[in-house]
């Protein structure tokens, strides 16, 4: 997928977290409240680490100033 036009970031408001269990086990949803609605995503321990190292490469950045 190579979008012509990209579409301006969501801004978060609130955060929430929770857990349910299935099946399979537990998952984690995470629901966000941004200026545009409300964007819930549930989490698999895979999917999960792959949040967290995303931002792990994005944190370095917010702390220097984006230097």
């Amino acid at each position: 997928m190579n979008p012509t036009k990209k579409a301006p970031p969501f801004v978060p408001t609130e955060i929430h977290v929770g857990t349910v269990e299935d099946e399979k086990g537990a998952l984690g949803i995470l629901s966000i409240k941004t200026t545009k609605g409300l964007l819930e995503i549930v989490l698999d321990s895979h999917t999960a680490d792959a949040i967290l190292d995303a931002i792990g490469a994005i944190r370095p950045k917010l702390d220097d100033g984006g230097h």
